[in-house]
């Protein structure tokens, strides 16, 4: 029962996402990237997404680091 709510949730944070993505009010990563993390413990193609992400995240971090420049939070 708890892993279909927690897969219902992942899968209801992503489509907040994307509709969030086409009103330009509504920040939609707010919600679609919780619901990928949420979807990459039970799908291994969004885990790889995620895992890619973050392999780029850090990337970018280790950039600006280099550059002294302050990372974002």
């Amino acid at each position: 029962m708890r892993k279909v709510f927690r897969i219902t949730l992942g899968v209801v944070l992503v489509l907040i996402g994307l509709i969030g993505g086409l009103i330009p009010i509504f920040q939609g990563w707010m919600f679609g990237i919780p619901g990928l993390i949420i979807l990459s413990e039970y799908f291994p193609p969004v885990k790889r997404l995620v895992d890619w992400g973050q392999a780029k995240w850090d990337a970018q971090k280790e950039k600006m680091k280099a550059a002294k420049m302050k990372p974002p939070v």
